[in-house]
């Protein structure tokens, strides 16, 4: 039976050419890249981590993978805490060590890139009450490794668990693990809503009834935009940024993705609160366009979302592609002057830094 291949929408392709890679690799040679700069880390505060159950925290591991308290779930995305990716050194060490991250009820994979699916953090991080929700066609892939708490979600489909609707949204991107496999699973980002904050003991019941077959998977439609009054931000001095909305924040994990129509799409069909948005692994911009943004066009898919916060993430952790953390970060910053956005709706987060979205209308300021 012939392996199904997805493709991205408008079928842009990603495809290279092997004279494209050793152009590639010719370039590098001849450059000369300034790595000194290193994404600051902040210790975690695992205290409040392990206890809180109430506020929406946003925590940056590294690379795409943030630890998300949402609803009373406590989520991983991406998971890869591994020192090396080939030859390539973790420029610096994880936000949260492995061994700290507190109980998971969910995973959340993007695609099957060793970058963003790291079988052995995985490992060390599933227990039997948590669920992995991946791209159609991975979950036989991950079912074969041992995870049998797993679900699949096809592009715009959701899964609700625990009072949160997890939809999986497109990305422009590609695939692969091994020389027989591109494309044969799928690749895109995450919507996180909620209606109501639920108990730890409603979300684990609720995790437990998705995880069996037949698990409650719908098309998420095109739905409707309901304005929702969002509170103010602030960052108190040395301490982690805060954000106070009246209602319950809309959270959008892209994934890994070339600038696309689809972030209009999505900005269209959900009140997005906080997009976490890839800004690295774009040079050369001629080999990496179709399935890396730049800083420049993370902040246009930023603007196209509607969103009211941007996490810069994918970048200052592996050496993937030529460009180096502070090249990225600088052409983010100069991007956003430029625009006219203002500098509270870029949270730049270090390693191990926490944002907190308090909402409720006795905690507005």
């Amino acid at each position: 039976m012939p392996k199904i291949r997805y493709n991205n929408l408008d079928n842009v392709s990603t495809d290279k050419t092997l004279k494209e890679f050793r152009q590639w690799r010719e370039e590098r040679r001849r450059k000369s890249k300034d790595y000194t700069f290193k994404v600051p880390h902040h210790p975690p505060d695992l205290d409040f981590l392990h206890a809180n159950r109430e506020e929406t925290t946003v925590t940056w591991v590294g690379h795409s993978t943030f630890f998300i308290q949402y609803n009373g779930l406590n989520i991983v995305t991406d998971p890869v805490w591994a020192e090396k990716m080939g030859f390539q050194r973790r420029l610096g060490p994880p936000g949260i060590p492995i061994r700290d991250i507190p109980p998971l009820d969910v995973v959340l994979i993007s695609h099957s890139h060793y970058d963003h699916l790291h079988l052995a953090s995985l490992r060390k991080l599933v227990s039997a009450k948590t669920l992995l929700i991946v791209p159609d066609g991975l979950k036989r892939k991950m079912v074969r490794k041992g995870f049998h708490r797993c679900h699949e979600l096809k592009w715009w489909e959701h899964l609700s668990v625990g009072g949160v609707k997890i939809t999986f949204v497109p990305a422009q991107h590609w695939t692969r693990r091994t020389l027989f496999d591109t494309n044969t699973s799928h690749w895109g980002g995450y919507v996180l809503e909620s209606a109501a904050t639920v108990s730890p003991a409603a979300a684990e019941s609720a995790i437990a009834k998705a995880s069996n077959e037949g698990s409650p998977r719908t098309s998420a439609g095109s739905g409707s935009r309901e304005h929702r009054n969002k509170g103010g931000i602030r960052k108190p001095e040395g301490g982690a940024a805060h954000h106070f909305s009246v209602s319950p924040p809309t959270v959008y994990f892209v994934g890994d993705t070339g600038y696309f129509p689809g972030f209009r799409t999505i900005g269209e069909r959900f009140d997005i609160d906080i997009t976490l948005m890839p800004i690295g692994a774009y040079e050369p911009e001629w080999f990496m366009t179709s399935q890396h943004v730049t800083p420049e066009e993370a902040l246009q898919g930023f603007v196209e979302t509607g969103s009211e916060l941007m996490v810069p993430m994918h970048y200052g952790t592996f050496r993937l592609a030529d460009d180096t953390p502070r090249e990225a970060l600088d052409r983010l910053e100069a991007e956003r002057q430029r625009l006219g956005i203002a500098a509270e709706r870029i949270q730049v987060l270090g390693h191990g830094e926490t944002l907190r979205i308090r909402h409720g209308e006795d905690e507005q300021t």
